[in-house]
């Protein structure tokens, strides 16, 4: 699908949990997959391609801060939903690997919110600070 092989091939190369090999975690990891491919297109679809690749790292900034779904449901739905998919995928595989895998992936994209939610905050303030006084 669309994970990188390297985490589809640590879970497979690990044991499952057999008592999670079932259809209830199934598809309730097939549940979350969806509801995190949802955050992640819509973030997409929100943002377009410059507003999602680091675009206002560059000075390229949208006219305002995005607050359309999925930003009013959630902050940061890119990363909560790609963790989401990794979480959702780790179920559908009763893999206890792929499960500390998506703690790591989680532990950094809340490392990177840290960091990027100031940054992101600070220049739509500047922004609008410039607009004003225009």
């Amino acid at each position: 699908c669309c994970l990188p092989n390297s985490f589809t091939e640590a879970m497979k190369s690990q044991p499952k949990l057999e008592g999670w090999d079932c259809y209830w975690t199934y598809y309730s990891g097939l549940a979350i997959s969806a509801v995190g491919t949802l955050f992640v297109i819509s973030s997409f679809l929100a943002l377009g391609f410059t507003g999602t690749f680091l675009g206002d790292y560059f000075g390229i900034l949208m006219e305002e801060k995005v607050t359309s779904f999925p930003f009013s449901i959630l902050d940061n739905p890119m990363y909560w939903g790609s963790t989401a998919i990794y979480l959702g995928w780790s179920l559908m595989h009763a893999s206890p690997a792929g499960l500390l895998l998506t703690a790591v992936v989680a532990i950094s994209y809340t490392i990177a919110v840290l960091y990027e939610g100031p940054f992101t905050e600070e220049i739509y303030r500047r922004k609008q600070k410039g607009v004003k006084s225009k």
